[in-house]
């Protein structure tokens, strides 16, 4: 027993000698200086590819969106790292933006002479089974960018809040073959019409992005409202999904 006692007291004192070497001999390591780290081996200029879910927030019960309304939007990008810090950045580019907007048995009247925007319910009568409309926009996005670890971007965490300026380029309807109310066709083309004449040219759009590498999420809202005011409702399009980019 005596033994016993006296080689757990060896090994109990062993392992606490050792213990406060390796506590002595741990060296607090710097705090890295990254404006100090060169990223000589990164592009500045990075393509950016996003496809969404859209929908318009502020929508009246008398607009019925349905479907998977969707959104995809390519830029060409530009960033330049804070030299203070090379976790920031700031972005800017040039690029395309295109929104989709299907309606359930509804049209949308871009054509007419109206006053205001019409809308139409076709709900028990004839009406195309398929029904959208779409906006194309020129778009600049400009990003503040943060990357927890800009020397590894393709796996490290990436943040980035920024606004997308842009003019409207084209706007039309698109609807694909009329059906009656049992939901048989009576005729199968498809009727296309174009008229810019009720929207807002300008827009005006805030952006967020979460990444890992090259993929993340992104969102955005619209604070200009995408109709002219006083020519129908101030609905606000949305849109959240996916994006690819390298930055």
């Amino acid at each position: 027993m005596k033994q016993f006692l006296g080689i757990a007291i060896f090994l109990l004192a062993t392992a606490t000698a050792f213990a406060q070497a390796q506590k002595d001999s741990t060296v607090v390591p710097k705090k890295k200086d990254w404006s100090k780290i060169k990223l000589n081996r990164l592009a500045s200029d990075h393509f950016m590819v996003q496809v969404g879910y859209d929908n318009w927030a502020n929508k009246p019960d008398t607009i019925l969106t349905t479907g998977f309304s969707r959104s995809f939007n390519f830029y060409a990008m530009y960033d330049i790292p804070f030299k203070s810090d090379l976790r920031f950045s700031v972005a800017a580019g040039l690029g395309f933006g295109s929104s989709n907007i299907f309606f359930n048995q509804q049209e949308v009247l871009v054509n007419s002479q109206n006053p205001t925007l019409a809308f139409p319910d076709m709900q028990g009568a004839n009406h195309f089974k398929k029904f959208k409309l779409v906006t194309n926009a020129l778009e600049i996005p400009i990003e503040l960018r943060y990357a927890l670890d800009p020397e590894h971007s393709n796996s490290s965490w990436k943040f980035a809040l920024g606004v997308k300026v842009g003019t409207l380029l084209t706007v039309y309807t698109k609807g694909k073959n009329m059906v009656n109310n049992a939901g048989q066709t009576i005729n199968d083309y498809i009727e296309k019409e174009v008229s810019k004449r009720y929207f807002n040219s300008t827009r005006l759009i805030g952006t967020f992005r979460v990444s890992y590498g090259v993929i993340g999420l992104f969102g955005q809202f619209q604070a200009t409202g995408l109709i002219r005011p006083a020519y129908g409702p101030p609905v606000l399009p949305f849109s959240i999904g996916l994006c690819l980019s390298g930055l």
